[in-house]
């Protein structure tokens, strides 16, 4: 499967993430913020943890998420371009297929 960096700083939703990913096959690093450089095939995103244009800019595949009242960050991400962008429930709800979707040539 594919190696996933999570750029998520909440704890909690890092170690959900994590494990989600990883039953679903993928190797996962979790990282509080953007790290320099990027090795990896896509990364999850929360917004609240790093800058969309930064994430943008990795010219990876990203899935990103946001809280559903955080509009001016989904329109900061569609912005700049990222792959998928998705409330933080959604996210939640359908991680492992949200990340197969992506990794969809």
């Amino acid at each position: 499967m594919a190696q996933i960096l999570a750029v998520v700083s909440d704890l909690m939703l890092a170690s959900r993430v994590s494990e989600s990913l990883k039953a679903a096959g993928h190797e996962v690093t979790v990282s509080a913020t953007l790290p320099d450089p990027v090795e990896a095939d896509a990364i999850v995103c929360d917004l609240d943890s790093a800058d969309a244009a930064q994430v943008a800019a990795t010219g990876l595949p990203t899935l990103a998420f946001y809280s559903h009242i955080d509009v001016a960050a989904r329109d900061k991400a569609h912005q700049a371009g990222l792959s998928q962008v998705v409330p933080r429930s959604r996210m939640s709800r359908e991680l492992p297929n949200l990340i197969t979707n992506l990794l969809l040539p």
